[in-house]
This record gives structure tokens, sequence and C-alpha cells, in this order.
């Protein structure tokens, strides 16, 4: 079965069953400086979770993209990805365990036609310590849809339970969390005793794999450690598609499925080398993830970078561009690659069918860049250089120089690489958290009027180039405004004048900023300018500028702040600079002087 049947057939099985599709969101998380990526399908829903009405109403479902940086260092074993797609279907103090675990069973077994015999299901073991019982209700659930006793399985709290802080003990007062029953896939392989005497479903040696967990939040942490009883009651279920699609073909590798399989036998058949040959395996695995998760990246907005969500894009390509080589010494460019990502997701991710140029085009600039550096880095290597200074300067991943070193007889201190390597993500993370919304520094009284002052550029752009003019970033502080849209050619100056006299215009009228709400598709139906619409909740925030004489000088989506009225913005409006940001995209610095 392929990723777009099993994709379908879960969403059309929930929608028969009451649920409202809601989209998935980009990758990168819209004004959450807390995470660079979106990791979970839960993750962008917490608000209804802690008691905000879901406009779509109390049962959705979705296909959320996520990337989890994490598992960088572990790709290149048979079943783990950093970019993958998490099915998932919500209730919000609507049905509980009973309708969950019941429909969940009829899907994997009649939908996608998996024995029940190859299923397992684990259950929380109680914590008699913090007054938590054993889930016996999910256990017994389980029971009566024909799982045998001897797969059900219960873990403590460090398996099967769920809040934003992990385990019971370490949540704050006021925080919700709940048990989870999990189900995995029975390979029926044998089982390698190196990892334990006995096999069971959370064992690490490959005959298990976990293919979903449905979250039951149902207790709230109080000041005096004790867990009571939420007045509404949640479900969360989480289920990884392509593992889904892995245990409907009886592989433990999740390579073999359709969507990755496409840029492994791209990589087979324009080098000549073989998957299945066990030196280079890990390196097809690597290659495969990689260049999928730089794609989708780069189709949410993305560039390579040394800070942040560029940081990690950087890798992966370099990454992937090492191993690359390692399965046919430079006679394969990643670009190559770009389409076996793009085509089989173009229906469902259009965005990266859209950008596929831009795509192609920072692969290979990444990769020209890389190529440059790669042989000044091999003589610093030579001479003994810090491989955090290899990875930092020259774009070396740290198993590179490792296995350089293995080769040489030599050794590197692979921990006091990871301990600069998590000081310098805390530096990356402090400059995540000093966002604001809409690309903002700060919400100060100068970096407001000049969010504004942006918006009414925004605005005269598509005046005097055009409608094809969209935002493609933003990055505002006290001092200026970097602002980044969509047009191929350089802007004369006496475009940008007349824009500059546009935006100055509206500051002397004074005009209002008014703010309105409405449903998403009305506001795009009425020409209300926005990006990233995906990015928007389905009812948003429309800010209008408009004159008292009844010019309307800009309406467009955004989540703030703002001026009240124009005559607060002081100075005049300057744009001092205009030049190419990528492909496709200009770049403009602007200030008030």
């Amino acid at each position: 079965m392929t990723v777009s049947e099993i994709r379908q057939k879960y969403i059309d099985f929930f929608k028969a069953r009451g649920h409202a599709v809601i989209p998935g969101v980009p990758l990168v998380p819209e004004n959450d400086p807390t995470t660079l990526f979106v990791s979970s399908g839960m993750q962008p829903l917490l608000p209804y979770f802690l008691g905000a009405p879901h406009p779509k109403g109390t049962r959705v479902v979705n296909s959320q993209l996520s990337f989890r940086a994490g598992d960088i260092e572990e790709i290149g074993d048979n079943r783990h990805t950093t970019t993958f797609e998490m099915l998932g279907n919500w209730s919000f103090g609507d049905y509980f365990k009973r309708e969950q675990i019941t429909w969940l069973h009829e899907f994997l077994t009649a939908e996608l036609k998996i024995p029940s015999d190859r299923l397992w299901v684990s259950c929380f073991e109680g914590d008699a310590s913090l007054g938590l019982a054993r889930d016996t209700e999910s256990a017994e659930i389980w029971k009566s849809l024909g799982i045998r006793e001897a797969h059900i399985t219960f873990y403590p709290a460090k398996k099967n339970w769920w809040s934003r802080s992990g385990t019971p003990d370490l949540m704050p007062a006021g925080e919700p969390g709940g048990t989870d029953t999990e189900v995995f896939y029975d390979f029926e392989s044998e089982h390698d005793s190196a990892f334990g005497p006995e096999c069971h479903p959370n064992c690490d040696c490959g005959r298990f794999m976990e293919i979903g967990n449905s979250v039951f939040m149902e207790f709230q942490k109080q000041a005096d450690g004790t867990f009571a009883r939420l007045p509404s009651r949640n479900v969360d279920f989480g289920g990884g598609l392509e593992r889904l699609a892995a245990a409907t073909l009886h592989t433990p590798d999740v390579f073999r499925i359709d969507t990755l399989w496409r840029t492994v036998a791209a990589l087979q058949a324009r080098t000549g080398a073989a998957y299945d040959n066990a030196l280079l395996t890990r390196s097809f695995r690597i290659v495969a993830d990689h260049i999928r998760g730089a794609v989708f990246m780069i189709g949410d907005g993305v560039m390579p970078s040394n800070t942040e969500q560029g940081y990690i894009l950087r890798r992966l390509i370099r990454r992937a561009i090492e191993h690359v080589d390692r399965i046919s010494a430079q006679t394969v460019s990643l670009i190559d690659l770009v389409d076996t990502v793009i085509e089989p997701y173009a229906d469902v991710y259009p965005r990266i069918a859209e950008k596929r140029d831009q795509i192609c085009t920072t692969v290979k600039e990444e990769e020209t860049r890389f190529r440059r550096t790669l042989k000044d880095g091999m003589k610093e290597f030579e001479k003994g250089t810090d491989p955090f200074i290899l990875f930092t300067t020259y774009g070396f991943p740290i198993e590179m120089t490792e296995e350089l070193a293995l080769e040489r007889g030599r050794s590197i201190d692979k921990e006091a690489f990871k301990q600069k390597m998590a000081e310098h993500q805390s530096l990356s993370r402090r400059g995540a958290e000093q966002k604001f919304k809409g690309g903002l520094a700060d919400s100060g009284e100068v970096t407001t009027m000049l969010h504004t002052a942006t918006h009414l550029m925004l605005a005269g752009l598509r005046t005097y180039l055009g409608d094809h003019v969209h935002q493609a970033g933003s990055n505002i502080t006290a001092e200026r405004s970097r602002f980044d849209f969509t047009h191929t050619e350089k802007v004369p100056r006496d475009i940008l004048d007349k824009v500059e006299a546009y935006v100055n215009e509206a500051i002397r009228k004074g005009a209002a900023v008014r703010i309105t709400q409405m449903p998403k598709e009305e506001a795009k139906a009425s020409g209300v300018e926005g990006s990233f619409w995906e990015k928007y909740p389905d009812v948003v925030n429309v800010y209008e500028i408009r004159a008292d004489d009844g010019t309307v000088y800009s309406r467009e989506l955004c989540g703030g702040p703002h001026v009240e009225t124009t005559t607060a913005i002081r100075g005049t409006f300057r744009i001092e600079k205009e030049e190419a940001s990528s492909a496709g995209v200009r770049r403009v610095r602007a200030v008030l002087s």
C-alpha cells in the first residue's frame, strides 16, 4: 500500500466518523520561538487542549508534516527519519478511550489489512506514589477487540504517560497530562539477546516497531502534587505514516516504502551502486532522508545559514553530500534527486512543486559552496584542527571527521564536540527567543511603528510592481525593517521612490489602523493580502489601514502588534537598499529617519 493511499484512507475513515479535516501547518511554527520545527501533529493544537474552542468543532483529523532534529544522529538505521508525516485525530472533550481504541483497531485491521495477531499494545502500569491507577480500562478494551492478553504489556510513566513536561513527577501545578496506549507491529523476527534476555514491544532489537500512540488527557496536576480529573477529557492520536506503510508491506525497513524508495532507486540508477551493499546501505538512507528534509524546509521558506532552522538545513545538505560521495565519489549532485521528493508529494504539498526552481537553486548553491570548502577543510583536518571548528567553519559533519580520523589511526573527543555543539545551540535558541510575531525582534514602540510602515511598503510594492508581489520573509527591529518579497528583477530606484511616497502619504494622512476578524476563506476571497495562508487559523485577523477620505492603503493578514493610527509613526520612511535575496526573491532595507 502506498503512502498516498494510506493517508487518504485515514482521512476518509475519520471524516466518516464526524471529524472535520484541518490543514497541516508548515514545518516552521508561526509565532512560537520555543521550538525550531513542528515535531508532531499535536503541537499546533495545544491551545485547544488547554480549553480554547476549535473553530471546526470537537473532532478533527489531519496529516501533519513534522521534523525532529534530535533524530539526525540516528538516521542510517532502518526506521528513523528526521522528516515524517504524523496522522492525527483529536477529540476535544468529545469521545474518549472506548471510541478511540475501537476506531484505531478497525482502521489498522479493516482498512490497512494488518493482521490483528501482529499487533501488540502497551498501557500505563500506574504509580501508587502519585495516586495514579493502572490503566486496566484501555487493556480491557483492547482484549474485547481480540488482542491477546499476552500481547498487552504495561510500562511505567516514562513510556506510557504524556505531558509537556514529561513524567507526572516533573509536571508543574496546573498542567494537563494523561496516560497513553501505544500500538506496535510485530515483524516476528528473531530476538537479538544483545538487547536483553527477553523481547518486548519497547525492545530495540528490531522485532517491534511503534506505529501509533493514543494519549488520553484527563488529569491536571494540583498544587499539593496530587492529580484531579479535568472537566473535559481529550484524545490525541499520532501515527507515523511512513511506519504504517512499512507495516502494510511487512518490511522493517522504512526506506523501502514508495516515497523514500524513489530516491534510493534514482541513486542506484545514477551510480550503479546497490542499496543492499552492507557498506553503503546507511549512506543511501542518510541521503534519502536528508534530501527529503531539505526539500520540505526550503519549500517552507528556510534558507541555509549558521543559525536556527537554517543551521539544521545546512547540516542536512552537507551531510547528504558527504554520503552521496561515499556511494559514488562526486558523480551525482543532490539536485538530481530533488524531483524524487517533489513528485510523490506535489498533490498534497503543492508549495514544494511551486517552489521547485528555488529549491533546486538553493541546493545547488549550497552544494557548490560546500565543495569549495572541502579542500581547505581537509587541509585543516590534516593539521589536527578541532572537529567543532571543522564543522562550524568548513561544514564537516562530525561523522565524517570521525571516520577520517579512524582511517588514519587517530581518535577524536566526541564528547567535547557534543558539549561545544550544545553550547552553540543554546546560543541559537536564545536568538530565536528574541523573535516576536511577524518577524519582530520585540514589541517596543519604534519596532511597532516600523511594522506598520512595512505593511504600507508591501502595499506600495504591489501597487507599482504588480499583484505577484508577496511577503517572503521579514525581520524588523527598532533600527530597521528587513523585508523579502517575491519579484524576479531588480527594482529601479524611481519605483522605490514611489513606494516611499506611498508610505509617507499614508503617514501624513493619519490613517487609522483597524483590526477585523473574519473566516480565512472569506478574507482570501475578498482580496486581503497575505503570505503563508496555511500558517493562519480558520478565523484570521485582518489589519486595514484607511484614511478619513476613504483611501485604503493596506489590507493584510497579520498577528500584530501595530500602531492605532499612522500619526504615531515618527519620522520619514526611507528605503535604503534593495538587493537579491534568493532566486525569485528581492530584499529591501528600510528605516524611519
